[in-house]
Parts: structure tokens; sequence; C-alpha cells
């Protein structure tokens, strides 16, 4: 398996992953490392792990600083094992994730319908949250946009199959360094591949308030508003009636910060008048709830 790390300016952290790596009970498996463009010490920090006798293969990788989804389109090229895990640069692994990972692997071995596995993420700043299964089984088989259906709602630990994300590469805009990872995830599952989402908890994550979970903002979505469109789009498509109507509101509004004219607006995902205004309506009780819950 190949564990795959994009980051940018994490040396003061990047020891937490490369320490639980080093803690796994299974080393078969490569890390990569993915610098987008890092100035700080990170280059000599992982040049000096490399020269240690590690219980696993390191490779690093730097290129010029242009976004998560283009450090991991580098990565999944640079691949040398059928699965990867991406492992963010923040978060770290249980000791026995990799062991986990390749046992859940050996039963969708032969199966062309699945394009993966997927364990669950433990939050270290959330008093111990673990986002599990809807129903409490072993594993469910589902498709990315069939999350909601089966209540596997929150992050997780997907492993995807090398040569399926090859074959889907993350798109790149000129200009732009930001781009939601489902618009991956989700034309795969309309596709038809499915993961097998089982119920270990395999990775452990803080969201730090330099993480693209924290900047992720409406300013963000205005910079990157090319991909923000394509995605909106396949959220669209993808996701359940009251979801799809929830994005068209998020983009009508990202829109009109950004200065964006209503019939632009309709014309650039394809929806008319009367969804649009629908869109508005849920999107603006979404925000009256959240105000009222801060009060």
């Amino acid at each position: 398996m190949t564990i795959l790390t994009p980051t940018y300016n994490r040396g003061y952290i990047l020891d937490k992953a490369f320490n639980s790596l080093c803690r796994q009970n299974d080393t078969d498996f490569e890390w990569i490392i993915i610098d987008d463009g890092s100035t700080d010490n990170t280059e000599s920090l992982v040049k000096a792990w490399m020269n240690e006798q590690l219980p696993f293969i390191l490779r690093y990788f730097k290129q010029e600083n242009g976004g998560k989804h283009r450090a991991l389109n580098k990565g999944i090229q640079e691949a040398r094992y059928d699965y990867i895990l991406i492992l963010d640069s923040d978060d770290y692994l249980t000791d026995d994730a990799v062991f986990k990972i390749h046992s859940w692997i050996k039963t969708i071995e032969g199966r062309d319908d699945f394009a993966g596995v997927s364990g669950l993420r433990g939050w270290i700043n959330r008093d111990g949250h673990i986002g599990g299964n809807g129903d409490g089984r072993e594993y469910i088989d589902a498709k990315n946009n069939e999350r909601r259906k089966y209540n596997l709602m929150g992050d997780k630990a997907e492993v995807y199959k090398t040569d399926i994300l090859r074959k889907y590469p993350f798109p790149e805009f000129e200009g732009e360094k930001f781009l939601s990872e489902h618009v991956v995830w989700d034309t795969i599952a309309k596709d038809g591949y499915k993961l097998r989402w089982f119920n270990d908890v395999i990775y452990k994550c803080e969201y730090l308030d330099d993480g693209l979970t924290k900047t992720t903002s409406y300013k963000l979505q205005i910079n990157s508003f090319d991909g923000f469109t394509l995605s909106t789009k396949i959220r669209i498509e993808m996701e359940p009636f009251l979801w799809k109507y929830f994005s068209i509101g998020v983009f009508a509004h990202v829109s009109k910060l950004k200065g964006i004219d209503k019939k632009n607006v309709e014309r650039m995902i394809s929806v008319n008048a009367i969804q649009l205004a629908m869109g508005k309506c849920i999107f603006g009780i979404n925000e009256i709830r959240k105000k009222i819950k801060k009060m």
C-alpha cells in the first residue's frame, strides 16, 4: 500500500504522522510525501528521516505550490503500490492501521465493482468523537454518493485502488489552488464503483487553525471559483433532494459575493429560476439555524 501525504509548511507537526508509521505492526507499505512548495524546515526534516534505518520505504518529492489536489495528482502518479491511503500532514494512523487495511483489501480481491475500502477517523480534539457506520454493522458496501442513505457521515479514511485514481485525476484549473476531493470521489461513484466501509478506527485527526478544513471558506471558494463551480454541478447531480438544493444555495451565495448576477448563476450550474429560489431559501434557513445555535 502507498500512504500519500501532501504537505505545505507542516514541518512542526509532520513527525506525528512519521512516528505513527514507524509504529506500524505491518510494514509492507511506502510513504510518499509531496511537498507543495514549503518554505519551512520540511525538506531538511524529511531528508534526515530518509537517512535513518526505517522499517518502510520513504520517498519525497517537492514541487511548486499549487494546492493539495495537484500534490495528490503527483503522488498518485508516483505510487508503486496497488492501493493508496491519503494521510494528511496533521494526522496520524493507529498502530494497526496498515494491518487492518490489508485485511479488508483481501475481502474485495477480484471484485472489479469496488474502488477500494474505507475505515473510520477518530478526532483528537472533539472529545474522542468517532464517526461510525450508521447501524453498527461490521461493514457496509456503498458508493460515495450513498453515504447519507447508509448514515456513513463524517470524514472517513478511504483507501482507493491506484489504477482507479489514475483513471480519475483531480481536475486542475489555472491559478486555482483548491478543489474539494468529493469531485473525484463522486465521479468514481457515478461510474458505479463502491467502497467497503468497515467499522474500525484506523486514522486519528486534529483539525488545526491552519488546515484546509478550518480555512475552507467563502473566500477560498471565490478564489477557486472554476473548481467550486464543477464541485457544485457534481453535487447537484449526485446529492439527494434537500442537499442538492442546499448546494445550489451555497453557490448562489458565493456567486453573489463574487458579483455574478442571477442569470449567469442559472447558466453556470444549469438550473432554472425556481430551483435557484428554492436553493436560496434552504441555504437561508440553514444560516438562521447556525446563528441560533451560537446564541
